[in-house]
């Protein structure tokens, strides 16, 4: 009984192991998707400043589209800079239930050997 509460037990945090590394995984390409959100509108800015002439948002003249796009640009850069955390997060906590998916095997082997030696 005790063998297979420790294989449910090891089933169930390499369960949840697998469960974070696919979020960590969406969260990356999310990120990947966010980036390159940010370098269009980098690029369309650019193309608006260039048409009119005016690249200093605090100019009266300077364009609506433009500075919409800066804003919607900073915007995405504060979510992507909040995901980089959460990825960071769920990588170490990935890798902190997996080494100790890990552990109780290591004992049992460390054990076996003292036991033989």
């Amino acid at each position: 009984m005790r063998a297979n509460q420790a294989e449910s037990l090891r089933r169930s945090r390499e369960f949840e192991v697998n469960r974070i590394r696919r979020r960590a995984a969406q969260i990356e390409i999310m990120i990947a998707e966010l980036d390159q959100i940010c370098t269009n509108l980098g690029h369309q800015i650019e193309a608006e400043e260039m048409s009119v002439r005016i690249s200093d948002p605090a100019h009266v003249a300077y364009p609506t589209y433009a500075k919409a796009a800066r804003e919607r640009r900073a915007k995405i850069e504060r979510s992507v800079d909040a995901l980089r955390i959460e990825f960071d997060r769920l990588r170490s906590e990935a890798n902190d239930l997996a080494m100790s998916n890990l552990l109780p095997s290591f004992r049992r082997q460390n054990r076996d050997l003292a036991l033989t030696s």
